[in-house]
């Protein structure tokens, strides 16, 4: 098993809970699997697809993500195809036929196919070994998502009454998982549940004061990293979009009003890098299967604790550390508020505003957010602390304003308790205004008794005096301030008073950690850019082709050779193939123009990397003997079952540690030779990409790496 997974998905070990779902259901066994986004539940059914004799049909609501799965898929060179309307009937009749053939191990299928005879037919002609049911929350009418497609499910269950189901879903409370066993006919003794704590994730709350200054501040500490920002309506994701554009930085909506063509487009460009902020509406799921999103922004409420968990998981799916956002006022409440009363059963309206008290008591709360979130679904959690949310980050004994609150009180003392905050920081910085004058209030004696102290902090302040119940508000048409009792005889204990730090001041100092590892910034941005021009020249998504965390690995540990590149994260036999050669150029090639030297890569998967190596060769002796005996290229390829371009990485090492090595006759023409040295003078550097980009497609990289050491 553990061959496979380095094989075919380039990975030395599993994630928790991995091995025993794929154990169970390698045994026919169906199962229920609750995992968090980007704890690796793909895996849980790809890897005994590929164990099984037959197909493997996976059941996926969303376009988008079925394509950037079998997109995944065939990078590591497993065979699979998805069935869904963008394609033409001709296509699907092509695919269809693959999978009668018995071509294809894993064939991802749009719900509401379930419902067509005529497809049920095709699906009975196969030997189907496995179903795999993703996002299975949606089966349940108790879910934040529920998709009435889904029901169509029994008649694939009544299909393949002997095949093993695995469902597999991020978000579920303990009511949605008894209905998906339910409805999907599973034992609750098959379920396995997974932690729902993503720790690589930050959580945080911001009251909203300045929102749009303040999501440019989280917006410069990731900047030109894949960001979605969630609004509240589709009018709003244009409208931030288009201030965000004017504001310098490259920003698009996303919602159900845009045309599919539009959508595609945006959601093609936000994938690919091209696009790497996507304002999109809370109520529409993306399907975005990108793992380097690095933050999430909730610009308005979310309805549900489930929907922003599901969201909030679309941030750091690779493993690395990712911020979650959500900025919050009481205005946000009267919205939802609306639509709530709006619905016509009582039963899903009074559901919907329990929800969403839910979501107000975790924006409201003063201790881990964390711990609230888990404790959501039913995950108890002894720590009071995470270490990694606002709250635990800066806990309310941190800051003393002692002075400053006894001002706030004294203010909304004087003014009568009849006006809300605004008016009472107008008063406290001296504001000269003719409402104040009309009121008298610039005679107070707390007039002015602050001006040194910003809008902001005084908003701040007032905010956490109102968390803590020093201050009260009306939660009325007005919400104005008012002080009991026990704030008054604080005036005269002189009791301390704490309150977190302003998260803004915590913004702009902290800045985001990418990994544990130390590496170059300027090597990974080169890989970076490497890795997009080779996805580009694929059609597909960069993080297709190696994620970031593989990426940092390659500028730490800095790999020479193919026998050090397989030991990287992520690289199987496929991408071993493919890119090896490429990218060891391009990191050797910094790695001696720094003076730095390879570290050794811990052997994480022995058995496998023994068979890489053997296969490979442990020396290049075997190419030296060869070339003194003046054979072509195609000729070492041919005798040592190697590529072409393996032969050129072995002498481009050779000729390093050998300076009488003959390799003349291997001189390109002077007609090919001749331009590919100008454009490595014009280029000014040795690098491989910048040539390539001179030179166009006429030329590919084998013949520019060859060239290269003829270079005078």
């Amino acid at each position: 098993m553990l061959n496979t997974l380095k094989t075919n998905f380039g990975y030395d070990s599993f994630r928790p809970l991995q091995k025993e779902i794929i154990d169970h259901v390698a045994g026919r066994n169906d199962a229920l699997v609750l995992m968090p986004t980007g704890g690796g539940k793909s895996l849980c059914y790809q890897l005994p697809a590929l164990l099984f004799p037959g197909i493997t049909i996976v059941v996926s609501p969303l376009i988008s993500l079925m394509k950037d799965q079998v997109d995944a898929l065939k990078a590591n060179g497993i065979s699979a195809e998805f069935l869904n309307s963008t394609l033409s009937p001709e296509v699907i009749e092509v695919i269809q036929e693959r999978a009668v053939r018995g071509d294809i191990k894993l064939l991802y299928i749009a719900p509401e196919r379930l419902a067509n005879p005529s497809f049920r037919h095709f699906l009975s002609s196969l030997n189907v070994s496995l179903i795999a049911v993703d996002e299975a929350h949606c089966i349940s009418e108790w879910g934040h998502d529920f998709r009435p497609d889904y029901r169509n499910f029994g008649a694939l269950r009544e299909l393949f009454k002997d095949v093993p189901v695995i469902a597999l879903t991020a978000t579920a409370t303990k009511r949605v998982r008894f209905d998906i066993l339910n409805q999907l006919g599973l034992k609750e003794d098959q379920t396995f549940i997974s932690s729902f704590n993503r720790p690589n994730l930050q959580y945080g709350v911001e009251p909203k004061y300045k929102t749009f200054d303040q999501l440019v501040t989280l917006l410069n500490k990731y900047k030109g990293e894949p960001t979605i920002i969630y609004c509240f309506s589709r009018k709003q994701t244009e409208q931030l979009a288009s201030d965000l554009r004017s504001a310098g930085y490259s920003a698009k909506p996303y919602h159900a009003g845009l045309s599919k063509d539009a959508r595609q487009e945006t959601q093609e460009q936000f994938i690919t890098d091209e696009v790497p902020i996507i304002i999109a509406t809370i109520a529409f799921g993306m399907g975005i299967d990108k793992p380097d999103v690095r933050l999430v922004v909730h610009y308005d409420l979310p309805k549900t604790l489930e929907s922003y968990y599901q969201e909030t998981g679309r941030a750091g799916r690779d493993g690395l550390p990712a911020e979650c956002v959500l900025f919050y006022s009481l205005g946000d409440k009267r919205k939802q508020d609306y639509f709530i009363n709006m619905m016509a059963n009582a039963e899903e309206q009074e559901n919907a505003r329990q929800k969403l008290g839910q979501v107000i008591e975790y924006c409201n709360l003063g201790v881990c957010r964390r711990k609230y979130i888990l404790g959501y679904f039913d995950e108890l959690v002894s720590e009071n602390s995470c270490a990694n949310c606002d709250n635990c980050l800066a806990p309310a004994h941190d800051h003393n304003i002692t002075a400053l609150a006894q001002s706030i009180i004294r203010a909304v003392i004087e003014t009568g308790e009849r006006f809300g905050a605004g008016h009472v920081i107008k008063v406290l910085r001296g504001s000269k205004t003719k409402r104040l004058e009309d009121f008298g209030h610039n005679a107070l004696s707390t007039f002015g008794l602050e001006k040194k102290t910003s809008e902001a902090e005084l908003k701040h302040a007032v905010d956490q005096l109102i968390k803590q119940g020093i201050v009260k508000k009306d939660t009325g048409e007005y919400p104005t301030l008012s002080i009991d009792s026990e704030g008054r005889n604080l005036l005269q204990s002189g009791a301390q008073i704490y309150i977190q730090k302003p998260k803004t001041e915590m913004l702009k100092l902290s800045t985001p950690q990418v990994a544990d590892l130390e590496y170059s910034t300027e090597l990974f941005e080169s890989l970076r850019n490497l890795r997009k021009q080779v996805a580009d020249q694929k059609s597909v998504p960069p993080f297709v082709i190696f994620g970031n965390k593989s990426l940092i690995e390659m500028a730490h540990y800095l790999p020479k050779n193919r026998e050090e590149f397989a030991k990287i994260s992520g690289v199987g036999n496929q991408k071993l193939e493919q890119f090896a050669d490429i990218f060891t150029e391009l990191i050797q090639t910094y790695a001696i123009q720094n003076n730095l030297e390879s570290k050794a890569i811990p052997t994480r998967a022995k058995a496998e990397q023994k068979r890489l190596v053997s296969r490979e060769g442990s020396t290049y002796a075997e190419t030296k003997r060869l070339i003194d005996q003046k054979l072509t290229l195609q000729e070492i390829a041919n005798e040592r079952n190697i590529k072409e371009g393996t032969v050129i990485s072995h002498i481009e090492q050779l000729v390093i540690s050998d300076s009488d090595l003959d390799i003349t006759y291997l001189k390109p023409v002077e007609s090919r030779l001749k331009p590919i040295l100008a454009a490595f003078y014009k280029s000014g550097q040795t690098s491989l990409s910048p040539v390539r980009s001179l030179l166009g497609d006429t030329y590919s990289f084998d013949e520019i790496r060859l060239a290269r050491l003829f270079l005078g």
